[in-house]
């Protein structure tokens, strides 16, 4: 780790929103909101940083990842729900599948994902409880059509998914395997290549959910290790953040001025010891950055209008 002054200022907030397992921290600068879910619980919260209003939406099913959807008015977001990806409405509850492409799969459920910076939104499949020895996921992506594509394959617990500012690189964890891989990703042929080794972490720490900075650097949330981590592009730790829980779980940049660093954090598997030790894992929290700005998030340019339902599989 390099000895430059640190960009991670003073916890400068704490949400007590006590999940069982947060994730997918997101930030809607319109909104003036910070976003995230609660996996166990099947919750998508939303905490305004105005008028510090918590609510949470209680979801048909666990939810993996989720995304807000660009000029489209009858369903708001993308979800990748545990058994596939469907077009949902937070206040009418409607829902219309868009894949379950491993709804046979017994004993996958879909993770993280993200929209990449064309407006497609990616997710990933994790074996949550292996059936058979050769049981995997693997990580799709959703076009602006709706189509589903599978681009990675034989992927343990998919995480960690963020491109570089200019949406030519693509990062993507395998938690089971401790390792955040690296991709270049044509955004014409829509084709991942040059897959390498992006950074390794220790048997104790799981890599999990990612976000990249204006200057193309990768936050991850290290489970297992109380800590956020900044990697330089070329893989190098610069900066290390200790927090006061045991598994951060995913992370954004966000605020009105782009400057604060959003963590979940999660309470799920903890021992009556950690719990007592550590009292606010399940919370939300945020520190303020200096001389560090994240990037607005695409929303998902979907482009299709009446999309067909198709029936709900069995979980």
């Amino acid at each position: 780790m390099t000895n430059t002054p640190s960009c991670i200022g003073e916890l400068i907030q704490i949400i007590p929103s006590q999940n069982q397992l947060g994730e997918n921290a997101l930030w809607h600068p319109e909104h003036r909101a910070i976003y995230w879910i609660d996996i166990t619980a099947g919750q998508i919260h939303q905490y305004n940083v105005d008028t510090q209003q918590h609510r949470q939406y209680r979801l048909p099913y666990r939810v993996g990842s989720f995304a807000f959807l660009a000029e489209q008015q009858k369903y708001q977001l993308i979800i990748a729900f545990e058994q596939g990806i469907a077009l949902y409405h937070l206040d009418t509850q409607e829902l219309v599948w868009l894949s379950q492409p491993e709804a046979a799969q017994i004993g996958n459920r879909f993770n993280d994902g993200r929209i990449d910076r064309c407006g497609d939104f990616w997710a990933g499949t994790m074996v949550e409880k292996r059936h058979t020895p050769n049981q995997h996921g693997n990580l799709y992506r959703i076009d602006h059509q709706g189509k589903c594509h599978k681009l990675v394959e034989k992927i343990l617990i998919s995480n960690g998914l963020c491109w570089s500012p200019d949406g030519k690189l693509m990062y993507h964890a395998d938690s089971e395997r401790h390792c955040i891989y690296r991709y270049h990703y044509c955004q014409q042929s829509k084709t991942l290549t040059d897959k390498t080794v992006f950074a390794n972490t220790e048997p104790h720490v799981f890599p999990d959910g990612s976000t990249v900075d204006a200057e193309g650097f990768i936050w991850n949330a290290q489970w297992g290790d109380h800590s956020v981590v900044r990697y330089s592009p070329e893989g190098e730790i610069v900066e290390k953040l200790i927090l006061p829980a045991v598994q951060p779980s995913s992370v954004a940049i966000g605020g009105p001025n782009l400057d604060w660093l959003i963590v979940t954090t999660s309470r799920v598997e903890l021992s009556p010891q950690q719990l007592a030790d550590y009292p606010l894992s399940g919370n939300v929290f945020i520190y303020q950055l200096h001389q560090v700005t994240g990037l607005v998030e695409t929303q998902c340019k979907l482009r299709i209008d009446t999309p067909q339902k198709q029936a709900v599989c069995a979980h």
